[in-house]
């Protein structure tokens, strides 16, 4: 991943002044193109950054920022948005940009850890993101361990997202899984441990 102008995460970016020097940033380079690949902050951002525009340039014009030249040569912003999401969470598409790669990274992280954790008899913890929904914990359990599925998944799992992380859990042969909307009990730890013994 990446990109070309090297952009990145910013909180700058929520404050009008950070947006200010985005947008000097981008007239001094004379780019005036943007293909935005991202979730809801960044296609949210983007379409903030297109509303005030106008109002970036004349403020850099007004500032000496910019000169008249280059205000009049980036006068309009071409954005083109683009749903980049490893959630795989957006409606009307089969697969979102992103959610393949993240998929396939997992399974590979999977299949080693699990080869090294037999090999050596130690446990290893995995975390995988999902934010609010689970379809990257559940795809890569299904890839690793399809014999398992039949056994555990129920169409009554699916109508609750916290047994989402549940089953990949059993299909990719996890001993223990933790998942933040179903908190353990409260003698997580001592059964944990009885666990690690075995």
């Amino acid at each position: 991943g990446g990109t070309v102008i090297g952009s990145a995460r910013c909180q700058d970016f929520r404050t009008r002044e950070g947006r200010l020097r985005a947008a000097r940033n981008l007239v001094k380079r004379g780019i005036t193109n943007l293909c935005v690949i991202g979730g809801d902050g960044s296609l949210t951002g983007a379409d903030t950054f297109r509303a005030e525009w106008g109002g970036l340039l004349a403020e850099l014009l007004k500032t000496g920022g910019i000169t008249t030249e280059e205000a009049q040569r980036s006068s309009h912003l071409n954005i083109v948005g683009m749903v980049g999401s490893i959630d795989n969470d957006f409606c009307g598409t089969d697969m979102t940009i992103g959610t393949d790669s993240a998929l396939h990274r997992i399974v590979e992280i999977v299949d080693a850890i699990t080869t090294t954790a037999q090999s050596h008899q130690r446990t290893f913890v995995l975390e995988v993101m999902g934010r609010h929904c689970g379809y990257v914990l559940v795809a890569p359990g299904r890839g690793s361990s399809p014999k398992k599925w039949g056994k555990w998944l129920k169409s009554s799992f699916w109508s609750h997202f916290r047994y989402l992380a549940l089953i990949t859990a059993l299909a990719c042969g996890a001993d223990w899984v933790f998942i933040p909307e179903s908190p353990p009990e409260d003698d997580w730890e001592d059964h944990l441990c009885r666990r690690l013994a075995e």
